[in-house]
């Protein structure tokens, strides 16, 4: 969600001298902002992405390992919270720019539905901490930035919008909204409306009211909108489930705990195997996972980074961050801090524009969001009464935001990059699957633009990857030869 500019913007405003080491530090007034300015936009951020503190522990808290075991509601708080803490401040003291970071939506679901099922939580977990390592050589090595051009801008687009469509749909069945035809039914259709063909229940009422809600007080461009809704649709559950009869609401029950403040339960915190996972899986695919991870947030972060950069005016007349190595660097420390306490992959979220928005233009404003972060870890039992259905409109909003920002990107006309990342962004929802809708994205690209006699413009890495891919993909057929 980007707002507008506030009234007091300090876009045309000179810089001041600096008036106390703390503004020396964080260059406040060299960058033409003020002190109210950063509290007011580190509170803007906090508000536009508290609601991910509720959908990170439903995303990864529903879902299973191999083994059957479930990660506890009130310890992903716990971890949620306490990631986005460590990694805001660190982004903001080490990196000085006002990009928050929390528990990456997308990269949750990769873990939760393509990792855990296959391994152990730990294992998964260790996969992300590996995938944050591989994040930080890359940066110190500077081949970051060199990879990252190696993709066309287009493909880039598409796997981001893919992520997106992917978001909706696990919002969707989350809620209930749509649920799988059994078996039993012997149809080729996967999905019907309801749990029946029909919209019945009342969560399901609360889910529908909430994307009305959610959606609405975007498009009247509401600060913190998805919070706002969060609140607000919680606390019609309660409402209803006080004086309704209603048969399940799924993971979560919303009514109000007996102490909203509680001590943080540090349980999953170190809760890590780096290497069991490649013993499950096999190397070949372990690495993909590790890859697949490795990419969602390397491009992810990469375009939030530079958004923000750019409406925070803190890029050059060459579109280059001045620190970018620093930011990007504490990017891969996130990575691999959230698989450590079993957040899922920690990253920068596009929701700092609120803050930039409000006049956040240094380190200082993450300082702020941060400690705010903090504060949350005693109100987990807050947390922990928000219902799925409450909680996943914000699934359709950040899909919708994530596609909006990213077709108009494409080009169309040039069919070797507009079908890979069509096949991209539609592979992604249609699988279940992040890592396919990258696979076959890559592949069709190196594909194509062979075939149109355009083999030259194909980058090395990307043949590199592509043909992993199509290993991947061809290895069960050629165990059966």
């Amino acid at each position: 969600m980007t707002p507008s500019a506030t009234v007091d913007d300090p876009k045309q405003q000179p810089s001041q001298a600096p008036t106390s080491a703390l503004d020396r530090y964080f260059k406040i007034s060299e960058r033409g902002s003020t002190l109210p300015r950063e509290v007011r936009g580190g509170l803007a951020t906090f508000f536009a992405m508290a609601y991910i503190i509720v959908l990170n522990p439903i995303i990864l808290g529903g879902a299973k390992d191999m083994y059957g075991h479930q990660l506890d509601n009130a310890q992903l708080v716990t971890a949620t919270a306490l990631t986005a803490a460590f990694t805001t401040l660190l982004m903001g003291v080490i990196g000085n720019v006002p990009i928050a970071l929390a528990a990456g939506l997308g990269v949750n679901t990769v873990v939760a539905l393509q990792l855990a099922p296959r391994m152990s939580w730990p294992d998964a977990m260790g996969m992300v901490v590996l995938a944050g390592f591989v994040v930080m050589i890359l940066v110190a090595t500077g081949l970051r930035e060199r990879v990252m051009s190696a993709v066309p801008m287009g493909l880039r687009k598409g796997i981001a919008i893919g992520i997106g469509l992917f978001i909706m749909l696990i919002g969707l069945v989350d809620a209930g909204f749509v649920s799988r035809i059994p078996d039993a039914a012997q149809t080729t259709v996967p999905l019907q409306l309801g749990g029946d063909g029909h919209l019945n229940g009342w969560p399901v009422l609360v889910f529908v009211l909430g994307v009305l809600l959610t959606l609405a007080l975007i498009v009247r461009k509401v600060p913190g909108a998805i919070l706002i809704s969060i609140v607000v649709m919680t606390i019609v559950a309660m409402i209803i489930n006080a004086v309704a009869t209603v048969p399940s609401w799924g993971l979560t029950t919303p009514t109000w705990p007996g102490n909203p403040i509680s001590t943080p339960d540090f349980g999953l915190v170190g809760q890590v195997s780096l290497f069991g996972g490649f013993e499950k899986v096999g190397l070949l695919t372990g690495i993909l996972f590790v890859f697949t991870v490795l990419l969602s947030c390397f491009f992810d972060a990469m375009g939030t980074i530079m958004a923000v950069g750019e409406e925070a005016h803190l890029t050059d007349e060459n579109d280059n961050m001045p620190g970018m190595n620093k930011v990007l660097f504490v990017d891969g420390i996130a990575v691999a801090a959230g698989g450590a306490s079993s957040a899922s992959a920690t990253t920068c979220f596009v929701e700092s524009t609120a803050g930039v928005g409000e006049g956040a233009r240094t380190g200082f404003a993450n300082v702020v969001t941060g400690g705010l972060f903090a504060v949350a870890l005693f109100l987990t039992p807050l947390a922990t009464m928000v219902p799925s259905q409450a909680a996943t409109p914000a699934l359709l909003a950040v899909g919708f935001l994530i596609l909006s920002g990213s077709i108009g990107a494409i080009d169309w006309k040039d069919y070797t990059i507009a079908i890979p990342a069509f096949l991209t962004m539609v592979m992604m929802p249609f699988t279940y699957s992040i890592t396919n809708g990258i696979g076959i994205g890559f592949i069709t690209f190196t594909v194509l633009r062979l075939v149109a006699g355009r083999g030259r413009e194909v980058p090395k890495a990307m043949y590199a990857v592509a043909a992993v891919f199509a290993f991947y993909y061809l290895m069960p057929a050629l165990q059966l030869t």
